[in-house]
């Protein structure tokens, strides 16, 4: 008994690190803070009200450029982090409101919610658990290999258009003129032409003086909370100037505290309007996140797990849902600042968020006198860095095929709206791809009255036609006559080609029939042994036999050597005397 006792409280001391590792598996902030020690902690916390200070302004500017009341911002920056801290596998990527998401938040809602602020904010939570949602799953299904779909020059060339785009839909609010609700970039851009001639000054001087601040404070590192300090004084010289009464648009009042989480409602039409909008902010989202997350990590020696930041991103947006908000994502620039300010585990987002809701607690009801102008201010400053001139010019370098993707993006993203645009985005980038795979390198080589044509690529359905375009060409040029009773030959060097398909294996028995019809001999040489294993499948090594060598050399002495006309079978003893031969007569 004793010993079972024993034997059993053993194994229950055994079995705990396992209990702990599945625990870090599901939750992987209990290894992080395992890890911690007080030195840690106060890295987190310091890093942690740094970018509070920093993202209080900027959530509030993100959800009014996606089209929500400033506040909502503030709710999507709370419980969201506590989300993605307690699953994110990252300890220094920072979430919460972002540029872009909101952009397309925006272009999402808008012609759904058709101007019913009700209606608006209520689908911005549906929008938010929906892009949530599609991210567990993608998480569950191990699916983050899915955001490959989304090349890097694609995403370059979309950000610095949607950056211009988001720029521009500011410009109104800083001129302090009114254009409506314009349905594109070209549209918007004409309106504020139209309306340069009633800007009002006292708005634009604000707003002037707000980029002046902002773009200042830059230079004063990340350890004064310029952000911040920019809406403080501007907030208190509204009422100190009389601001209000000169026409300066504001706030106007802001509800402290943060809603009771609700399950918000819609119509099944309305859903299912908003699913493409948010499959593209749910590929998207995670994929800023992500990239950051790895950026960082290659500094900090972190493993991150694309699978499991799918679900943390998830979870997030989902939380946002539940919260009045809207849809949030891991962000470059609050990262860049969490990281340099020392944060070390996820710890940081916890703290970020609880600053956030002090602000909401106490701050809130302060804003209402903060000129919208300055909101405008905070996005154009922020965006302004995203056009990226330098990646285009260097891409476009490198590979100009990735430059055309690129350049197609941007051009679709400003002419045609930012959904669209990144479908096209897609399109054309994948498009790039098949044509690349479609174009197999070939090359000729004649050898006495035998034409060697070396394929590289792999052969599919495209570069099947190539293949066979190219070998009816060849037919026509192959010369006539030679030694008595040895006939023209063609070798396929298939060396180079590591997949075949279907329609490979199709072009092979084409351009086999073709040489028979033309009086030529066919061979095929260097066949890998994936190619080789499909061609089996198929049936075409038996079409084959005697005719497939493993080596260019083999295939042409083999020939050379004489083999009687029409006779294949004479060429299955490949001798090294007939590789001599060959190597004696090649030039």
């Amino acid at each position: 008994m004793g010993s079972r006792a024993r034997g059993g409280a053993g194994a229950t001391l055994q079995g705990s690190p396992r209990h702990r590792s599945r625990l870090e598996r599901y939750l992987p902030i209990v290894g992080w803070l395992r890890r911690a020690d007080a030195g840690s902690h106060r890295a987190d916390l310091l890093a942690g009200l740094t970018v509070a200070a920093m993202l209080v302004p900027q959530a509030m500017a993100y959800a009014a450029l996606a089209g929500m009341p400033p506040v909502t911002g503030l709710y999507a920056a709370t419980v969201p982090l506590v989300a993605y801290a307690l699953l994110g596998t990252s300890g220094q990527l920072a979430f919460g409101p972002v540029a872009i998401v909101s952009l397309l938040t925006a272009s999402t809602l808008a012609p759904i919610a058709d101007g019913d602020p009700g209606a608006y904010v209520t689908l911005a939570g549906v929008l938010a658990l929906m892009v949530g949602a599609i991210q567990v799953v993608l998480g569950l299904l191990r699916a983050g290999r899915l955001t490959t779909l989304l090349s890097h020059p694609v995403v370059s060339g979309f950000t610095s258009a949607a950056a211009i785009v988001i720029a521009t839909s500011q410009l109104d609010k800083l001129l302090g003129v009114s254009i409506g609700r314009p349905d594109g970039w070209v549209e918007r851009i004409a309106s504020l032409g139209g309306e340069l001639g009633q800007v009002h000054l006292p708005t634009l001087a604000v707003g002037a003086v707000a980029i002046v601040a902002l773009l200042a404070g830059r230079w004063l590192g990340n350890k004064v909370p310029t952000p911040l300090l920019v809406v403080a004084l501007a907030t208190a010289a509204v009422p100190l100037f009389s601001l209000a009464d000169a026409g300066v648009a504001v706030l106007g009042e802001v509800p402290a505290g943060l809603p009771a989480p609700t399950l918000p409602i819609a119509p099944l039409d309305a859903v299912v309007a908003l699913l493409p909008g948010a499959v593209i902010i749910a590929l998207l989202s995670y994929l800023e996140g992500i990239s950051v997350a790895r950026a960082v990590a290659a500094r900090t020696r972190d493993r991150i797990d694309p699978d499991r930041e799918l679900i943390a991103s998830g979870a997030a947006n989902l939380a946002a849902g539940l919260v009045q908000g809207f849809p949030v994502a891991g962000g470059f620039s609050r990262t860049a600042v969490n990281h340099t300010a020392g944060a070390r585990t996820p710890l940081a987002s916890i703290v970020t968020a609880a600053g956030v809701l002090v602000a909401l607690l106490v701050l809130a009801p302060l804003f209402a006198t903060l000129p919208e102008v300055v909101l405008a201010a905070v996005v154009l400053v922020a965006v302004a860095k995203l056009v990226d001139v330098r990646e285009a010019i260097h891409t476009w370098r490198v590979e100009r095929s990735d430059g055309v993707a690129l350049l197609i993006t941007f051009a679709a993203t400003l002419l045609l709206g930012v959904e669209l645009g990144i479908v096209v985005g897609i399109a054309a980038s994948l498009l790039i791809t098949v044509w690349r795979v479609g174009v197999p390198t070939l090359t000729a080589d004649a050898v006495g009255t035998t034409t060697v044509l070396h394929v590289d690529g792999d052969l599919l359905p495209a570069s099947g036609v190539q293949l066979r375009d190219r070998v009816d060409r060849l037919l026509a040029d192959l010369p006539r006559g030679g030694p008595e009773r040895v006939r023209p030959r063609l070798v396929l060097d298939l060396s180079g080609v590591p997949t075949i398909d279907a329609s490979g294996v199709d072009a092979l028995a084409t351009i086999d029939g073709a040489c028979a019809a033309a009086d030529v001999d066919c061979h095929l040489a260097g066949v890998r042994p994936p190619v080789a294993a499909t061609l089996a499948r198929a049936h075409l090594d038996d079409r084959f036999a005697g005719r497939m060598h493993d080596r260019v050399e083999g295939a042409v002495g083999a020939v050379d050597a004489g083999a009687p006309v029409g006779h294949a079978g004479a060429l299955e003893d490949e001798r090294p005397a007939a590789d001599g031969a060959a190597s004696a007569q090649a030039p």
